[in-house]
């Protein structure tokens, strides 16, 4: 009783964090290209301009005024543009993921670096790109994993269509993701259809403008048919695909064991559950429904919407876990600490990171018996890990035992899940296994990598990788398929 044999251990990244190469190749920008660097004291912000050429900026997950299209500050820093420059980097990168012994890597595609106006015209040199890195990872045994779409939006489509509050951005990215369903029909086997997708609030994120809830929940059906419709399709291009959803996922506890403080938690939860339950189940659950009838939200919907939803669930689902949260029928009585896309509750129990998100590896266990017993289907870990503050030593060492800790204490959690709860976990991919952009903060301090990266928070360095002390550590892990920790 241990892992399964063909355990997927590995690493994560995205395109937007990671790559760089802003406009290399032809490609174009994304909404993501045009957000600052943020701080623990400052937010993110996106940048843009209105239609009378005035210029402003607002925090990253705000409305920005319904006209304005983004735009690229040559007095501001946007970390999106190098990165950590995988994409002059990626033979040395892979051959590092090699060494640690990785089964597979997790890596999202541009689709501005594809189709550079997002709409149905292929860029070969983006294309060849992507070729390049999947055999080069297929040279070394790694399977790709590969998100079709990790928030990076191409920013003509948020301009011009006001992102996935318009239909017509179901067919432009049924065309990007056909086109590399069809490209890489044999040589890559796992797809996710978009990254976090509970997590939809902004022009950052899907191009649009304003984040009211019923534009808000319009655009989130737009991506269900979508990931259903490409579901479909990857399905009939090679029936061996593989193809999941992923969420973000952050389980709350009830704060106290009052009957309204328990049902305060089941009323959070749903705003994950919604997007579990119609790429999984293949419909919109009652709950929701009732939701959209008190808030007066109506779905406008096309009359096979429901069909290809029903028809198009995803095949596993992958989720991110970094943290748990407690809820509360009194909010207004408890203090709110960082997270993962959105607020958490501090939890008395546990123990916070650098940036306040709480360390709760039970919480992981907690969070695949809860999915696999209300799905049925395979889980998959594609994102995990800590935040820090990593320091080199004299001797040049970067001893992050933080980190191990972190990492061995949730791989128990996975352990007792495989073991003795029987959940059917087929892989695990710790978040930023080489440093890159944080998503949230926009910072490179917030370090999560095996591989550290000489770059700081202003651009400036070297771009050196080095391995700091949990890259051998994991290496071993791996080599013993999870039995040495």
């Amino acid at each position: 009783m241990s892992f399964p044999k063909d355990f997927l251990w590995g690493g994560a990244t995205a395109a937007n964090q990671y790559e760089g190469g802003y406009l290399s190749d032809g490609k174009s920008p994304s909404t993501l290209d045009a957000i600052t660097s943020g701080s623990k004291d400052g937010p993110r912000m996106m940048t843009y301009q209105t239609k009378e050429g005035l210029l402003g900026q607002v925090a990253k997950g705000k409305s920005i005024p319904a006209e304005a299209i983004g735009f690229i500050d040559s007095n501001q820093y946007y970390p999106s543009h190098v990165a950590t420059d995988f994409y002059h980097h990626y033979k040395e990168d892979i051959a590092l993921f090699a060494e640690m012994g990785f089964k597979c890597f997790r890596f999202s595609i541009s689709w501005s670096r594809i189709c550079p106006n997002g709409m149905k015209k292929i860029n070969e040199a983006g294309l060849q790109f992507y070729d390049d890195v999947i055999d080069e990872l297929l040279k070394y045994h790694i399977e790709p994993v590969v998100t079709i779409n990790h928030f990076d939006i191409p920013m003509y489509l948020a301009d011009h269509f006001d992102g996935w509050s318009d239909r017509k951005l179901i067919e432009y990215y049924l065309f990007f993701a056909e086109t590399l369903f069809k490209r890489y029909k044999n040589k890559v086997k796992y797809w996710m259809t978009f990254n976090e997708i509970n997590f939809l609030g902004s022009w950052a994120q899907i191009g649009i403008h304003q984040t009211d809830e019923q534009t808000k929940f319009q655009a989130a059906h737009h991506l269900f048919v979508a990931s259903a419709k490409a579901v479909v399709s990857g399905h009939t291009i090679n029936p061996d695909f593989n193809i999941g959803m992923m969420i973000g996922y952050i389980p709350s506890y009830p704060l106290s064991s009052k009957p309204e403080d328990v049902m305060a938690t089941i009323e959070y939860n749903r705003q994950q559950e919604f997007y579990l339950d119609v790429q999984v189940k293949g419909y919109y659950p009652n709950y929701q429904l009732k939701k959209f009838e008190r808030e007066h939200i109506m779905i406008v919907k096309e009359k096979d919407d429901d069909t290809w939803i029903a028809k198009g669930t995803v095949d596993f689902i992958g989720f991110s876990y970094y943290m748990s949260t407690v809820s509360t029928i009194n909010p207004d009585k408890v203090r709110y600490v960082g997270g993962n896309q959105m607020p958490a509750v501090k939890n008395p129990y546990l123990a916070e990171s650098d940036w306040g998100w709480a360390i709760d590896p039970l919480g992981l266990r907690i969070s695949l018996v809860q999915l696999y017993e209300r799905y049925h289907i395979p889980l998959f870990v594609v994102e995990n890990g800590i935040g820090a503050k990593d320091q080199i030593t004299k001797d040049g060492e970067i001893l992050d035992d933080y980190r191990i800790d972190y990492f061995k204490k949730h791989i128990l959690a996975m352990k007792d899940a495989i073991e003795i709860d029987g959940v059917d976990l087929i892989g695990y991919t710790p978040w930023g296994c080489i440093d890159l952009v944080s998503s949230g903060t926009g910072e490179m301090k917030k370090r999560y990598g095996f591989i550290y990266i000489d770059m700081d928070d202003q651009g400036n360095g070297s771009l050196a990788r080095k391995k700091k002390k949990s890259f051998d550590w994991y290496q071993s892990v791996i080599a013993s398929n999870g039995e040495i920790l």
